[in-house]
């Protein structure tokens, strides 16, 4: 079903300023960007595209989802031209799969680093890459990966990264698709998502690049740089943490640090636990809200 945005509906996306600004200029970060009016998820549509041989660093970005998803098969979506949805198309190239662990974090590092700078907010992380502003989330993250076809006439097939990305812009209280979650609107920020989407593009492309580079001097781990710069902005770490596992198992102690591969390391009462994104159900606060 089509979503009409109404009469009250904010303005759409500025398509062609943002192509000026971040396709057409000198070294603009990105080799396309199209806003789609409705589409079912973008991520899904950068994955197909991407199968049909879409240009790395290609982005997409729509009015209306009618499909999202995030992490653990979570479905939801929210009225017309109310967030900023975007997905980027990224093929890594010579970039070490040792390093695609990292990608959801530091897209996250980038989404409150574009926040921060547009959305006149003061935002955090929640490991993995949760944004809250004020404990509240304000955006949300899914990467994905597939394999396309390489050029030349070789049967060698190479990954294919989307990162795709919901941020609340305008949502009022009774539109969240959670009670925990906020919007820019209500957290006093910045409702232009033009500003918004334009920023956190900008963001993304400087923090994919110092990911990319981590292959040429990091010896295909993760930089000293961008450790320490997502581990200053992650409100987990220090946090007295209750880790849930699949099969009910429960976890509790301080979150002391991100290691090397991505890992949050949780200080237990029977010693260090070390527990990747895909092998958690939550990471919830001890007691009380993240700090925003």
């Amino acid at each position: 079903m089509h979503a009409d945005p109404g009469p009250e509906s904010p303005r759409p996306l500025d398509a062609d300023a943002l192509r000026r600004e971040l396709v057409e200029g000198p070294g603009a970060p990105y080799t396309s960007l199209e806003v789609l009016e409705e589409v079912g998820s973008t991520n899904a549509e950068a994955m197909r595209r991407a199968g049909l041989g879409a240009a790395d660093r290609g982005v997409l970005l729509a009015e209306y989802q009618a499909s999202g998803r995030g992490r653990l098969g979570r479905t939801w979506t929210a009225p017309p031209r109310t967030q900023v949805v975007v997905s980027v198309l990224l093929r890594p190239g010579a970039v070490s799969p040792t390093l695609f662990g990292w990608l959801p974090l530091v897209t996250g590092l980038a989404i409150r680093d574009g926040l921060v700078a547009a959305g006149g907010v003061d935002a955090t992380l929640k490991w993995p890459n949760d944004v809250l502003v004020d404990g509240g989330k304000i955006a949300g993250i899914l990467s994905e990966m597939t394999t396309v076809p390489a050029e030349g006439d070789f049967e060698l097939r190479l990954p294919a990264l989307v990162v795709g990305v919901g941020i609340n812009v305008t949502l009022t209280r009774e539109q969240l698709p959670v009670p925990h979650a906020t919007s820019l609107a209500l957290s006093g920020g910045t409702t232009d998502r033009d500003v918004v989407a334009r920023a956190v593009l900008e963001a993304l492309a400087h923090r994919h690049e110092q990911w990319r580079r981590c292959e040429r001097g990091s010896g295909s781990t993760i930089s000293d740089e961008l450790m320490a710069e997502y581990s200053a902005a992650c409100s987990t770490v220090g946090a007295e943490v209750r880790v849930e596992l699949p099969g009910d198992v429960v976890r509790t102690g301080r979150a002391a640090r991100v290691d090397r591969e991505g890992r949050l390391v949780v200080v237990t009462p029977d010693g260090e636990l070390s527990v990747a994104a895909g092998d958690v159900t939550h990471v919830r606060p001890a007691a009380g809200r993240w700090g925003g």
